[in-house]
């Protein structure tokens, strides 16, 4: 009978049913997976697990004794991180079982294919809702034209741009312009709509301006790394399809972070980022300023020691302080680069404190969350034994004052996007393998 109650509430629910077996799929090239080890590899299964097991920890051992230290220790940290995989790769032929490690790994990607299928996740996750909006009749944009290596030029953004009524101000020489008095004035004169194309760093300061007047804003990714258009769901490829939101856009309320008074899209950051983004050399040569005061930085050795704030949460003497507008979806040290929604009302706080091999290697396994510290609030206030700080604020490097307070203004901006753009992807998670059983074997509702 609860057979027949199955299937009937699968063929009433298509999507549950294909869910499940989807899930069911997953556990089955898992179990792939391991009996193809087992079966091929015999007895060299677990000798297979130790030497991947070795070679992870000691490439994270490595890349942290290469981040941390000078002169030779730094240099041999190198040859380990170049040897350790094609040490592994030459036992693996020599033991005739490369093919065999291939096969169960492709196995164990299908399985979390399958499993990330399974546990799809509903689009109001990282889909914000769109209103209507008429199109400008006095447009000003802002377009620096060396941002991201010249893309205002080589998309001939000025010439599409003023053939669709905008008024646009070029950027002609790094320092020279006041971009905020530009916008100021353009508000002045009547424009209903701000946009920039350029840097985060300069579509923050125009974002502000329209957020304090309620105007809509135009984000063109005309930048180096476009992260706020990325999260907006724009095409970052080819600037110009941004200038479709003149004619045919629609609007997205967002929220904007704030530093004292200044305003923030992406992140403000405090600590060994802010304090490398603050060497006069780092724009000449960012690899190596990086490598040279990254040792001290770590070792609390240069720098201000900061105590962060969040809520009636301290967090003493950490490295670093990274506090977004809005939550990234962090599952890795290296994962700081998406947020699925932009209107959820919260600062995201990452803050990592590392003194040691083993603290590195279990934060990059996620073995353990001693040494990060994740958060999500209205406020984090940073304080240091220093009276003002480094801070690199969607990567402009300024000098703040302490005690640092950070804050969200839910729904400040109303960004003009196209009405057709790419969209924002579906966010990555780790897969949930209890949830994951109980879709696959558990009854109906467990999903």
């Amino acid at each position: 009978m609860a057979l027949h109650e199955r299937d009937s509430a699968e063929s009433a629910d298509p999507a549950s049913g294909r869910r499940r077996w989807l899930a069911r799929a997953a556990y089955l090239a898992i179990f792939a997976s391991v009996a193809v080890l087992l079966v091929f590899a015999g007895l060299h299964t677990l000798t297979l697990l130790i030497v991947a097991v070795g070679a992870a920890v000691v490439e994270v051992a490595a890349l942290f004794w290469f981040l941390t230290s000078r002169g030779a220790l730094r240099w041999v940290s190198l040859v380990v991180l170049i040897l350790t995989p094609i040490v592994v790769l030459w036992l693996l032929v020599s033991a005739r079982l490369l093919w065999v490690v291939l096969l169960a790994a492709a196995l164990a990607a299908l399985a979390v294919v399958c499993a990330r299928a399974a546990l799809g996740r509903d689009r109001s996750d990282w889909v914000m809702p769109e209103h209507p909006a008429v199109p400008p009749k006095r447009a000003f944009l802002v377009m620096n034209p060396h941002s991201g290596g010249g893309k205002v030029g080589k998309f001939d953004l000025k010439k599409r741009a003023e053939a669709l009524g905008a008024e646009v101000a070029l950027l002609e020489g790094p320092g020279t312009v006041d971009v905020e008095a530009l916008a100021r004035d353009a508000v002045a004169r009547g424009a209903d709509l701000l946009g920039v194309a350029g840097g985060d760093g300069t579509q923050a300061l125009v974002a502000g301006i329209a957020a304090e007047h309620d105007l809509p804003f135009l984000v063109i990714s005309a930048g180096t790394r476009n992260h706020f258009a990325l999260d907006l769901g724009l095409d970052r490829e080819d600037p110009s399809r941004c200038l479709d939101a003149l004619t045919d856009g629609i609007e997205l309320r967002i929220d904007l972070g704030k530093v004292g008074e200044r305003t923030f899209v992406n992140n403000a950051s405090f600590g060994a980022y802010a304090e490398v983004v603050q060497s006069p050399a780092y724009r000449d040569d960012k690899t190596g300023t990086t490598l040279r005061m990254l040792p001290d930085l770590i070792e609390g050795q240069r720098g201000a020691r900061l105590l962060a704030r969040l809520g009636d949460r301290k967090v003493e003497g950490p490295q670093a302080v990274l506090v977004s507008n809005g939550p990234y979806e962090i599952y890795d040290l290296a994962g700081l680069g998406r947020r699925p929604r932009l209107d959820r009302g919260t600062l995201g706080v990452v803050t990592i404190s590392v003194s040691s091999t083993r603290q590195a290697v279990a934060l990059l396994r996620r073995a353990r969350q001693e040494g990060l510290i994740q958060h999500s609030g209205r406020e984090v206030v940073i304080t240091a034994d220093a009276p003002s700080i480094p801070a690199g604020i969607d990567g402009e490097a300024l000098v703040i004052p302490t005690p640092v307070r950070c804050t969200v203004t839910p729904g400040a901006l109303r960004v003009r996007v196209p009405r057709n753009r790419p969209g924002v992807r579906p966010p990555t998670r780790p897969v949930d393998w209890v949830r994951l059983r109980r879709l696959a074997f558990g009854g109906s509702n467990s999903a």
